[in-house]
């Protein structure tokens, strides 16, 4: 199996940090417009900690059944004893680059989340995905678009330092923080019919601060930082100073902050 470039927010809290991030009425509302409903074969292409699919299974619930797959063993392995063991879910590890044909086919493939880690091979990923889908199968594609750039109001200081870190990230961890406004492109590029996009709010935080998204930003922050120390030389105090700047600022409930979640759905083309 082949490994993917290094995963840019690998670290052991990982798991954790996916789990606690990720709110089930958001996905609800999201696999209800990718039409996600009972009975259902549906898989989740990237899954991480299964939470995820662990939604998506009750939704396809009486009759269906999720497969959740994912190139982390450390992740397959979390997901495997915090949400399966359950008839109709199944987690497996699988690079989703490589071919996924001895999987079946399936009504819904669900991409969420995935290709903002592929800047370069997220076309390619898209692409081998289409012989997994089922005639008239959807294939739905829901990624964030100026990703972790949009705070009010940042100090310039720290504004400049996050543009070059969110560029770093780009060059050396494959990050593409600008995956959401590609989707469509990608469906439209590989023939899918009935392509359908919709735009919604995914970060939407002002006033004070809950628990999970200071454990999630506060993470991706600290992670990120750590990749790139060396881009803090210049920084008053150095790559600890903006973690702190940093943490400080987001604890202040005048900051507003927010990230546009692009969705893309579209039937499988017809064969030729």
């Amino acid at each position: 199996m082949t490994r993917p470039n290094t995963y840019l927010m690998e670290n052991q809290e990982e798991a954790v940090r996916l789990d606690i991030k990720t709110d089930p009425e958001a996905v609800q509302r999201q696999a209800i417009w990718c039409g996600v409903k009972p009975g259902l074969r549906v898989l989740d292409a990237g899954c991480g900690s299964g939470k995820t699919t662990s939604i998506l299974h009750e939704m396809v619930q009486p009759g269906g059944e999720v497969l959740g797959v994912d190139y982390s063993e450390e992740r397959i392995h979390y997901a495997k004893e915090h949400h399966g063991k359950r008839p109709g879910i199944d987690f497996q590890l699988r690079d989703i680059r490589e071919p996924l044909d001895d999987l079946g086919q399936f009504d819904i493939i669900w991409v969420r989340f995935v290709l903002e880690y592929y800047c370069i091979g997220s076309f390619e990923i898209v692409k081998n995905l289409m012989a997994s889908l089922k005639p008239d199968g959807y294939l739905c594609l829901l990624d964030l678009d100026y990703n972790c750039l949009s705070h009010y109001e940042l100090p310039a200081k720290m504004g400049s330092i996050l543009i070059k870190l969110m560029d770093n990230m780009q060059q050396k961890y494959n990050f593409d923080p600008y995956a959401g406004r590609k989707l469509y492109s990608y469906l439209y590029d590989l023939g899918y019919r009935n392509i359908q996009v919709h735009l919604m709010a995914h970060h939407l935080i002002y006033g004070e601060i809950r628990p999970e998204d200071n454990f999630n930003w506060t993470k991706k922050v600290e992670v990120t930082s750590i990749r790139a120390k060396n881009l803090f030389e210049k920084y008053p105090g150095g790559c600890d100073a903006f973690f702190a700047d940093f943490k400080k600022f987001f604890h202040d409930p005048r900051r507003f902050t927010y990230t546009p979640l692009i969705m893309v759905k579209g039937m499988k083309p017809v064969s030729d």
